[in-house]
């Protein structure tokens, strides 16, 4: 055989191996996942947005990596903050993944000396929504505006979530840059604060417009003011305001309104197993049942997949020393 024969044969058999990797790479990550168990973790109780959330993500996920078995594990407690960190510690092998509040980025940038994950770190995988803050009064009130709760003399009581929750550091922040008249009480769960508003415990709330729309409609109540989202019915909480601080603070609230219902898993995940992952989400949240059940529950679903969503967390920890400061001191009482 001459030195060109050679040469061609070397070069084919480089060629061949150079294809066979790469479609065996290009299969490990969907093949890696048949037979095997994930688990979906989701950072709350059973019942409430996120767990539906979550097992409607885990469910469509599962459909779109055939042969996977997902198995939704709940790990309620400290505002998030056990199930997160259940994420963050565990094998980066791409088997156990979830869903929890992005309220932790409020913990993280304060120094929550409870957290033991780095939010940019992560493995971001999506997010099904964005969903914009509304503030919330009972029927029953005596409040038609945000001008009307900007006057008054006397305190109400609004309700939020459980301590360290995104909904009661946004509520606890908001009260205090705008100066407001309000009682903050928190330990509201799922549809309590609700509940607690149509018994006039407490006379208003400040949370996702998806959840609290429906008890608009029903007649219970009234949104006043809105943070972040396109609609034109309710005027932006940032047009009342002209203090810095208070601009601030909207902005960051605002910035959370835009990563909602997210999935991600620990650091270091193998690229490959990752990338399927992303994929099996992207199809998950397109897939057209499963866009009828999320408006079926009124799950409002603007997806991004990835990297864009790390961007965004990544975006929003990115605060002024002006605004951690105000943050910091916001929670000292929370």
């Amino acid at each position: 055989m001459n030195m060109q024969s050679i040469r061609m044969a070397v070069f084919g058999a480089a060629a061949l191996t150079a294809l066979w990797t790469g479609n065996a790479l290009a299969q490990e990550g969907p093949e890696f996942f048949k037979g095997k168990t994930v688990n979906y973790i989701v950072a709350t109780a059973p019942g409430g947005g996120y767990d539906t959330n979550g097992r409607l993500v885990a469910q469509f996920m599962q459909k779109h990596l055939p042969g996977s078995t997902f198995v939704v594990q709940n790990m309620p407690g400290a505002g998030h903050l056990i199930g997160a960190n259940f994420i963050y510690a565990s094998d980066p092998d791409g088997l156990t993944f979830g869903t929890f509040n992005t309220g932790l980025i409020y913990s993280q940038l304060s120094g929550n000396p409870g957290i033991k994950f780095d939010l940019a770190k992560m493995s971001w995988i999506g997010k099904v929504s964005s969903d914009p803050r509304v503030i919330v009064v009972s029927k029953d009130s005596g409040i038609n505006s945000y001008e009307d709760l900007a006057k008054l003399q006397e305190p109400i009581k609004f309700a939020s979530a459980g301590v360290g929750s995104a909904s009661t550091i946004e509520t606890t922040m908001l009260v205090k840059a705008l100066g407001l008249k309000i009682e903050v009480v928190s330990g509201y769960n799922g549809s309590d604060d609700q509940l607690a508003m149509r018994r006039g415990e407490v006379q208003g709330i400040i949370g996702s417009r998806s959840t609290f729309q429906p008890f608009v409609d029903a007649g219970n109540g009234k949104l006043i003011a809105q943070i972040g989202g396109s609609e034109t019915d309710v005027p932006q909480l940032a047009s009342f305001v002209n203090n810095d601080d208070a601009k601030r603070v909207i902005a960051l609230v605002e910035s959370q309104s835009d990563i909602s219902r997210l999935t991600a898993g620990p650091p270091d995940m193998p690229a490959d197993r990752l990338k399927t992952l992303r994929d099996a989400y992207t199809a998950a949240t397109s897939d057209p049942e499963f866009l009828a059940k999320a408006k079926e529950i009124g799950l409002p679903v603007d997806p991004k997949m990835g990297d864009d969503v790390g961007n965004l967390v990544k975006n929003a920890m990115n605060q002024t020393p002006e605004v951690v400061g105000f943050l910091k001191d916001s929670l000292k009482d929370n």
